[in-house]
């Protein structure tokens, strides 16, 4: 359900792509969709492939629509309501409007995104009709986030607007894939409480830092990361020839988006940027799934593309704090297919539980893991790949000669042993007391209606309320930096996430919110 569409349309490659918008009754038969869809692009003749359906919401879920999808190898595009009743159109219809707040289904979800109306709303030849549809030609140029004509990114669903907005018809500005929790933090040098880096406060601790000054005596010597990749090894009950050290997770991304050769890449949304972003610089066209916020963010392992033969996903999931079900994770891999588990937070996690890592029953899986969070190494640059030794392999052949520095390899080795591993224990266990603090705080702004996502299981909160920027501003103001939330896929300009920090830092943070959202 994403990526580069197939071409029904006869046209070239270069030729603008065709959305069709999908009015139906539920239950509708595939086979009258099927039927209706393709006559619809007989229609519209040599204008382009189709690159999408797109249907409301409360349809997004409709087998026959689904099947109808599935046959002609195209997503499904859902909107709200509320935002296809903002979209003009030729042929509104009464009945629509009452059954379900838009006065075209077909096509208002077929203009969403602007274009041409070229085909306008025809009814199936079925009796009685039971679907609708509608065929717009795309704008011609490359999108804003660096999508060819006639492709299309992958997205199940888009963020439901503010009550009582309206929406010009086309599609939102693309996020900025390379903002991340530190830009809020550095710009102007103003010194703030930090809730925007995820990062856990008061580290490293000092036996690590010591370890590490006495790590500068070897700096003449190339770097070994023999024994730090045994120590990975034994830590996780794998082989060695299953762990491959990393100048942290976002170098693996990159070797990941260059040495896999994946053809139709998925990223599941919300969540860190920087695979896709990865993906991208690398030549590939990145389909997206996006977990909806009605949902809990929740994953279903059906809304992934079954042709996709590489997944992205993190767990728990950045910055949506989800932690999904092992098994629901572990569904999305088969042969052909390469599962790739942003593990980073895992550690934070009591227990670990739901983790993959140290699994060897998974076909394709590739899990990637952090040091720099729970320790305080971001600017050290340190963390792991556990993987199938022929998928280490390739990843290793484009790394550069030396690629983890001698003191990234000593704090590799010191934090999975034995006391190490206890320690991270202790603060995963004190991590969760302290959010559910915050969590229990933040209740209290249900009134201005603050809403947390939830449940969270990792070192951060996302939350939703109205005017976030301007409450972001605010909260800069009184001395706190929060991460705006725009920036993930799937998410908009009201979502923030939050750090979790001890309780007396929380105290002074829900003070300093109190008066931002007082404004």
């Amino acid at each position: 359900m994403c990526g580069a569409a197939g071409g029904t349309g006869g046209a070239g490659a270069g030729s603008p792509g065709l959305v069709v918008g999908i009015g139906a009754s539920p239950g509708v038969p595939a086979g009258e969709v099927v039927r209706l869809v393709a006559d619809a692009l007989r229609e519209a003749g040599a204008a382009g492939p189709v690159v999408a359906l797109a249907t409301v919401d409360a349809r997004g879920r409709e087998p026959g629509i689904l099947m109808t999808a599935k046959r002609f190898g195209v997503p499904v595009l859902t909107y709200p309501p509320e935002e296809l009743a903002a979209v003009e159109v030729p042929h509104p219809s009464a009945a629509a409007l009452r059954a379900l707040g838009t006065p075209s289904v077909a096509e208002a979800a077929a203009l969403r995104g602007g274009g041409e109306l070229i085909v306008p709303k025809r009814r199936s030849a079925a009796r009685p009709a039971r679907a609708t549809a509608a065929v717009v030609r795309l704008p011609a140029p490359a999108s804003a986030d660096g999508t060819a004509p006639g492709t299309i990114a992958c997205m199940d669903t888009y963020s439901a607007p503010d009550p009582g907005t309206r929406h010009r018809p086309g599609p939102p500005p693309p996020p900025d894939l390379r903002h991340h929790g530190d830009a809020e933090v550095r710009d102007d040098g103003a010194a703030l409480v930090d809730l925007a880096v995820n990062v856990r406060a008061d580290t490293p601790p000092r036996w690590l830092r010591e370890r590490l000054a006495a790590s500068l005596d070897s700096l003449a010597a190339y770097p070994d990361g023999r024994a730090a990749r045994a120590a990975v090894a034994e830590r996780h009950g794998l082989p060695v020839e299953r762990v491959l050290l990393t100048a942290g997770a976002a170098e693996a991304f990159v070797l990941v988006a260059r040495a896999l050769g994946a053809r139709r890449p998925v990223v599941v949304h919300p969540q860190f940027t920087e695979p896709e972003a990865a993906l991208r610089d690398a030549g590939h066209t990145v389909g997206r799934v996006l977990l909806r916020a009605a949902d809990g963010f929740r994953l279903d392992p059906a809304a992934v593309p079954g042709d996709a033969d590489l997944v992205v996903i993190g767990n728990p999931t950045n910055p949506t704090s989800v932690l999904h079900p092992a098994r629901d994770v572990a569904a999305l891999a088969r042969p052909g297919r390469t599962l790739v588990v942003d593990e980073a937070f895992m550690d934070a996690v009591p227990d670990e539980r739901e983790a993959l890592a140290g699994r060897t029953d998974v076909p394709g899986l590739v899990v990637l893991r952090s040091l720099t969070k729970t320790w305080g190494l971001a600017g050290l640059r340190v963390g792991y790949v556990l993987a199938e030794p022929g998928t280490v392999r390739a990843l290793e052949r484009a790394q550069p000669l030396w690629p983890v520095s001698t003191p990234a390899l000593v704090a590799a080795e010191a934090c999975v042993a034995p006391p190490a591993l206890a320690e991270a224990a202790r603060a995963a266990r004190a991590i969760a007391a302290d959010r559910a603090h915050l969590v229990a705080g933040l209740g209290r702004f249900a009134g201005a209606g603050l809403r947390v996502a939830g449940p969270a299981e990792g070192p951060f909160v996302l939350v939703r309320v109205p005017g976030a920027a301007a409450v972001r501003r605010r909260l800069r103001a009184l001395g706190h930096a929060v991460r705006r939330g725009d920036t993930f896929p799937g998410l908009d300009s009201d979502w923030l996430r939050l750090a979790v920090r001890d309780r007396a830092t929380t105290d002074v943070f829900l003070a300093a919110l109190a008066e931002a959202l007082r404004g």
